[in-house]
C-alpha cells in the first residue's frame, strides 16, 4: 500500500461511502469500518433515548417475527407465587391441558407459579407452550415447560404481544402484575381498541371482592357502566372456562367473516 498522503493518492481521491473527496477536501482519519470496529471511544450513546428506541423496535421485530405463525392461542395469567401443591396450580395445569385439547396454543408470562402450571399442562398435552418473559431484578427466568420463549426488556412491548397473538384470556388468581394485565385487556375491549375477545376470571371466591367493588362502587358511582360487567366471565369450572373462550372466539370469527362479506358486497355494488 502506498502512502495515503502521496500526491498520486490525493489526485485519485478519497472515497468515504458515497462521498468522493480530492485534493484539499481530503480529510485525515479512519475508514467507516475502522470507526465501526474500534472499541475505543465514548459509550454514553448506549444510554440515550434514540438508542432505546432502536432496542424497543428490535423487541417488536423479534416478537412479531417469532409469533407470527403461532396457531390460535389463549393467554393464561396468574401469580408467580402460586405454590405447586395448591389447588390453583392444579387448576392451571388442567386449564393448559384443556386449551390444547380445544385446539389452542397456550401463552403465559413464562414465569413460575400459575404461569408454569399452564405451560406444564400445555406441554403435557402435546400443544404449543409459549412463555413471554420480562426482565426483572428478581425474575427466575422462563420455566422449564416453555417450548417457545421470548424475554422482553419493556412491559409495553410484552403486553402488545399478549394482545396481538391471543384470542382470549383466562385469568387465575394473581397479584398486581395479573391485575395490570387484566385491566389492560378490559380497557382495550371496553374502548374498542381491539376486536372483542373473551376474558374469563377463574376462581369465584378470589375474584368476588373485585367484582363486588366494580358493581357496588365503580358502577354505582357512575365511573363505569353496567355493560362493563359483561366484558368478563367468572367461573370455577375448567371445562366452562375453556368453553367460554372457545365459544366467543368462534363467534368473533363469524362476526369478522360476516363483516368482511358485507364490505365485499358493498364494494361490488359500488363497482
Amino acid at each position: 500500500m502506498g502512502n495515503p498522503e502521496s500526491s498520486a493518492h490525493r489526485a485519485e481521491g478519497q472515497q468515504l461511502g458515497p462521498v468522493l473527496r480530492r485534493r484539499s477536501q481530503i480529510k485525515a482519519g479512519s475508514t467507516t469500518d475502522q470507526r465501526l470496529l474500534d472499541s475505543a471511544g465514548p459509550s454514553e450513546w448506549v444510554h440515550t433515548d434514540p438508542w432505546r428506541v432502536l432496542r424497543i423496535q428490535s423487541e417488536f421485530i423479534e416478537g412479531f417475527g417469532t409469533l407470527a405463525e403461532l396457531p390460535p392461542a389463549i393467554s393464561v395469567f396468574g401469580s408467580a407465587r402460586t405454590s405447586v401443591d395448591s389447588p390453583e396450580y392444579d387448576a392451571g395445569v388442567r386449564i393448559g391441558r384443556a386449551l390444547v385439547d380445544a385446539g389452542f396454543a397456550v401463552i403465559t408470562g413464562g414465569g413460575p407459579g400459575a404461569m408454569e402450571a399452564a405451560n406444564k399442562g400445555a406441554r403435557e398435552a402435546g400443544g404449543v407452550s409459549v412463555g413471554l418473559g420480562i426482565e426483572l431484578p428478581f425474575e427466575q427466568g422462563l420455566n422449564e415447560h416453555v417450548d417457545l420463549g421470548l424475554n422482553f426488556r419493556y412491559f409495553f412491548v410484552r403486553k402488545t404481544m399478549f394482545v396481538k397473538y391471543s384470542q382470549g384470556f383466562v385469568v387465575l388468581p394473581g397479584g398486581l402484575g395479573t391485575l395490570d394485565e387484566l385491566f389492560e385487556a378490559l380497557t382495550l375491549v371496553q374502548t374498542r381498541k381491539v376486536t372483542r375477545f373473551p376474558i374469563v376470571l377463574f376462581g369465584t371466591e378470589y375474584w368476588s371482592g373485585l367484582v363486588d367493588w366494580l358493581k357496588n362502587t365503580v358502577i354505582a358511582q357512575g365511573k363505569a357502566s353496567e355493560f362493563d360487567l359483561l366484558l368478563f366471565h367468572v367461573t370455577d369450572d375448567v371445562e366452562e372456562a375453556v368453553t367460554l373462550v372457545s365459544k366467543e372466539v368462534g363467534e368473533g370469527s363469524n362476526e369478522r367473516a360476516a363483516l368482511g362479506a358485507t364490505e365485499e358486497l358493498a364494494r361490488e355494488a359500488g363497482d
